[in-house]
């Protein structure tokens, strides 16, 4: 099984999509102070990047 330029995108969409969760999971239900709102904005920045890749699939 080859990996071209999309496949690598998709992986790595989803990859980003899940320590997206991960982060703001961590910033939501772990930190009460001041670090969850940084861990749920690196999140949301996760989400954004995320984004970004699976707009290039297809455009590479």
């Amino acid at each position: 099984m080859g990996m071209n330029k999309n496949t690598v995108l998709a992986w790595a969409t989803w990859i980003m999509i899940f320590v997206g969760i991960g982060m703001i999971a961590l910033g939501a239900f772990k930190y009460d102070e001041v670090a969850g709102y940084g861990f749920g904005a690196v999140g949301i920045g996760f989400f954004a990047v995320a984004w970004v890749f699976n707009a290039l699939k297809g455009r590479v």
